[in-house]
């Protein structure tokens, strides 16, 4: 199993931004990828090439209402971009628990070979 502190996702209303008839990424949804690619690239990561399991901890930064299920779309690219798997299809199962808050928030993923 491989586990990652990473940093708390943007919401998927602020990952995603309409630009006339397209969507896109936002520029905060791309720094929130790029600050997760180089977490993974600096942990040696390995790739997960059959069905995984994911296991996310949110740490929110403070006390305000957050629904678990925005934070999820962020998390799951980022990774699928940095490596950590080839698709976020692999996903066969996936557990997210919203924690305590605390100072800057945090997420801790642990992805792992689906049993």
């Amino acid at each position: 199993m491989q586990v990652y502190e990473l940093p708390y996702p943007p919401s998927v209303n602020h990952y995603y931004r309409r630009v006339g008839p397209r969507t896109l990424i936002s520029r905060e949804g791309r720094a929130y990828r790029e600050r997760v690619c180089a977490i993974l690239a600096a942990s040696g990561i390995r790739t997960f090439t059959g069905p995984i399991e994911v296991k996310v901890e949110l740490y929110p930064p403070d006390r305000r209402r957050r629904d678990v299920d925005n934070s999820l779309k962020a998390v799951c690219d980022s990774l699928e971009k940095a490596g950590a798997y080839e698709d976020d299809s692999q996903i066969v199962r996936l557990v997210v628990e919203k924690r305590e808050p605390v100072q800057g928030g945090r997420a801790i993923v642990r992805i792992g070979e689906a049993r």
